[in-house]
């Protein structure tokens, strides 16, 4: 079954700072491997989506960059979201350009910039998960294992009372999704055992996903329909103007939370979302004490650091959950625990005014 894959690719990665930039964010960066995000994401699909089912959706900017470091995608298949948005507007433009070739189109929502450990398991749930996604009247995601009371993730709960067997993976209906708990909260989760972490994955059928918004999302099924009149049209100036007047919302809240009819299916092929810098500590390899790092250095008596600083020498001594990371005119240096807060350096740059620095 044909798959159409969009990548999202439009967010700032703010938390990534000194290393993302505005003008280079995460999913453009090659913090993985020596290839950027965005190309990790779409060679990860391949083997099961070709390039003339693969879109992005960024913005203008962005979306040259893609142009380069991706030039087998077709031209046409870059959408470009005339302003920042959130993902409900970018991806009722994106559903609807797909809706108008194939209204029973199934599509993958998939992030530009996660981390996915084990692909093959990845795809054939993905090819699951569309096909739930084809036969049914639903929307269907992922749900991650929950390894600890994490504050930081959105929650899905989920019923293990007759879940459905789709090519040989199992779709829990969806009870509810809880945005991001306090730790009292994500602990009674996790011993309930019924709760999954919110991956941000969505898989639907074009015509489907128009149906919910009209039945949940009834303030924005005004803006598909003109959206779908709009690209028919191919009328740039009114694609902006709507853009303009939605609200700038995530399909989360604006549908996924307020929707029936959502399937989730286990999403164990060692996902994780790389929001932070400690989350590299599990994806770059340790030495014996734990300590994570790209570039030269000498660590001693130090244990649990990240260091990113490829292009000079580096020593650590006796110093042990921290993070630096430095380019080539900023510097960060944080406790592992305090991570969160990098966005908060991003909001102090813009008070003073120093926008080189962003």
């Amino acid at each position: 079954m044909e798959i159409q894959a969009v990548i999202m690719a439009g967010g700032s990665g703010t938390r990534f700072w000194p290393l993302s930039r505005k003008k280079k964010p995460k999913q453009f960066l090659p913090i993985i491997s020596d290839k950027t995000m965005i190309e990790e994401t779409v060679e990860r699909l391949l083997p099961l989506i070709s390039y003339q089912s693969i879109y992005t959706i960024s913005n203008s900017e962005q979306t040259q960059a893609i142009r380069k470091l991706l030039p087998c995608l077709p031209k046409q298949n870059l959408l470009v979201e005339p302003q920042g948005k959130n993902t409900a507007p970018s991806l009722i433009l994106a559903t609807a350009w797909i809706y108008l070739q194939n209204p029973e189109a199934v599509l993958a929502a998939l992030p530009a910039d996660h981390l996915i450990k084990d692909s093959s398991l990845f795809l054939r749930k993905l090819e699951a998960a569309a096909a739930a996604a084809k036969k049914g009247d639903c929307l269907v995601t992922f749900g991650i294992p929950a390894t600890y009371p994490a504050t930081g993730y959105g929650y899905i709960h989920f019923s293990k009372e007759k879940p459905q067997k789709i090519l040989n993976e199992l779709f829990y209906t969806v009870q509810g999704f809880k945005e991001k708990p306090t730790c009292e909260q994500a602990r009674l989760f996790l011993d309930e055992g019924n709760y999954f972490w919110n991956s941000g994955m969505f898989i639907w059928r074009a015509d489907v996903f128009a149906q919910k918004l009209k039945k949940y999302a009834p303030s924005l099924y005004p803006f598909w329909q003109k959206m779908v009149k709009a690209l028919k049209n191919k009328d740039k100036t009114l694609i902006a103007s709507i853009f303009e007047k939605m609200p700038s919302i995530s399909v989360d809240y604006a549908l996924m939370e307020r929707a029936k009819g959502v399937l989730v299916c286990e999403g164990n092929f060692g996902w994780s979302d790389v929001g932070v810098w400690s989350s590299l500590a599990d994806a770059w390899s340790q030495d014996k004490h734990g300590n994570a790092f790209r570039g030269e250095s000498i660590i001693l008596d130090s244990r649990n650091c990240l260091l990113h600083n490829p292009h000079k020498l580096t020593a650590l001594i006796g110093v042990k959950d921290i993070i630096v990371v430095e380019t080539e005119d900023a510097l960060l240096i944080c406790h592992k625990d305090h991570d969160q807060k990098v966005k908060d350096v991003i909001e102090v740059i813009n008070k003073k005014g120093n926008k080189k620095y962003l």
